[in-house]
C-alpha cells in the first residue's frame, strides 16, 4: 500500500493505533487476523469518511481517571504541564495540548515535539498518550484543509511529520499509559 497524502499518513497511523489498542486489551502477544481486520476497515472507513475519529474530549475525560503522573516516564513527583506538540512550534495553547510531565522529562524534551523526543530516547509512545497526538495532528491538518496534500508538498507543521509511527510493535512490546492503570482494561473506547 502506497501512502501519498497527509490524511492517509494521519489515518493509517491511527488505524494502526486501534489494531494495537484491540490487541492489548485482548492480551494478545501479536497481532492476528482479528487485529488486521479492525486496521483495514477503520483505515478505509477514515479515508472515505464512513467512519471518524473520536473527540479529544474523551481524552479528556480519560485525564481524569489516569493516574496523576508523567505521560513520557511515570513519574509523580515535581509534576508540571507540557504541551504535547510545542506551542514554539504552533501548537494550541489549550487543555487538549497538555499533558502532565515531571521536571526532569519536561526540561529534557524542552520545546522540541513528544514524538520526536521519544524517538530520540528510542522508546515508542503509550498507546493512549499517541492517540492524543494524532488526535490533535489530525484536528490541526483539517483545521488547514491539508488532509489532502501530497506529503512531498507538505508545508512545516506544528507537529512532527516523519515521527508519525506506520508501523507499530508487537502487542507484547507496547503499554497502554505509562503506569499501570487501577482498573482492568481501559477506561473509554479507543474513539
Amino acid at each position: 500500500m502506497e501512502i501519498t497524502t497527509l490524511g492517509e499518513l494521519l489515518h493509517w497511523s491511527y488505524a494502526n493505533l486501534a489494531m494495537a489498542h484491540s490487541a492489548i486489551t485482548a492480551k494478545a502477544d501479536k497481532y492476528g487476523r482479528t487485529h488486521f481486520m479492525i486496521r483495514s476497515r477503520l483505515y478505509k472507513g477514515l479515508n472515505n469518511q464512513t467512519m471518524s475519529i473520536g473527540p479529544l474530549a474523551n481524552d479528556e475525560r480519560l485525564k481524569m481517571v489516569l493516574p496523576q503522573a508523567c505521560c513520557y516516564c511515570g513519574s509523580r513527583d515535581y509534576l508540571s504541564v507540557d504541551h504535547l506538540i510545542p506551542t514554539k512550534r504552533g501548537g494550541a495553547n489549550s487543555g487538549d495540548n497538555l499533558v502532565w510531565a515531571c521536571r526532569s522529562c519536561n526540561s529534557s524534551k524542552c520545546a522540541r515535539d513528544a514524538l520526536e523526543w521519544l524517538m530520540e530516547k528510542n522508546q515508542f509512545p503509550p498507546i493512549l498518550l499517541l492517540r492524543r497526538y494524532l488526535k490533535l495532528a489530525i484536528e490541526i491538518s483539517r483545521e488547514r484543509n491539508l488532509m489532502d496534500t501530497p506529503l512531498a508538498e507538505t508545508p512545516e507543521l506544528p507537529f512532527s511529520l516523519s515521527a508519525i509511527p506506520q508501523t507499530f510493535p508487537q502487542p507484547s512490546q507496547l503499554r497502554l499509559w505509562v503506569v499501570e492503570m487501577a482498573q482492568p482494561g481501559v477506561p473509554g473506547d479507543l474513539r
